[in-house]
């Protein structure tokens, strides 16, 4: 299920809902929460992420800059150049997921990217998630393509994707900076032909 706050606006900030998982933009009320998970799953996500920039301020530790984090997830909505999600559990924060990099013209496609709390992984949130961002933006955006990148060793995050049966297209040889190092990624994508293939299979096997 999709809520929109401006139900005639294809663009306007989304509400996501699965059967266990609402997804929606954080806001600055958010923080306390993203701080206590960010904080316990430190060393759970940190091998998994670029590293930060010492020189700019830390979002887990200062509001103002995780309050200018979510100012510029907004406006990448407003924009229609991405679309940032927190994943929330029973009303909890645990992770989140984005759309990023949406290109038009004649590419339309973007890339998705997640992360979850390590206390609740492995419990089936993460690839519910994933595919009410694929209704979402294959149906609503009208993008044609995504593409899901991980590291192979990542295993924790190529579950998902399998258990999803998304196509692995191949290795890509050091294709992003994590945590200081050019690492080789598996890219995993999926298509409007697909998406329409597999729709009602996926539908209900994780969001009914």
């Amino acid at each position: 299920m999709l809520r929109r706050r401006a139900v005639d606006d294809p663009f306007a900030p989304a509400s996501l809902q699965g059967r266990r998982v609402v997804l929606r933009p954080l806001t600055t009320h958010d923080f306390e929460q993203w701080r206590e998970v960010r904080r316990r799953c430190h060393d759970w996500l940190v091998k998994w992420e670029p590293r930060r920039d010492p020189a700019q301020p830390d979002t887990v530790e200062d509001r103002q800059a995780f309050a200018a984090r979510c100012s510029v997830r907004m406006r990448e909505i407003q924009l229609g150049t991405g679309y940032g999600f927190g994943i929330f559990v029973d009303g909890s924060f645990a992770g989140e997921i984005n759309v990023n990099s949406i290109h038009r013209g004649a590419h339309q496609s973007a890339y998705v990217g997640y992360w979850i709390d390590e206390r609740v992984a492995g419990q089936g949130y993460m690839p519910e998630s994933v595919v009410a961002v694929l209704r979402y933006t294959f149906e609503e955006l009208r993008l044609h393509r995504l593409q899901i990148s991980i590291i192979p060793r990542n295993q924790a995050s190529r579950r998902v994707v399998e258990k999803l049966e998304l196509r692995n297209e191949g290795l890509a040889e050091r294709y992003l900076e994590i945590n200081g190092v050019w690492e080789d990624h598996f890219r995993y994508a999926i298509t409007a032909e697909e998406w329409a293939d597999r729709r009602d299979e996926l539908v209900t096997s994780w969001l009914m």
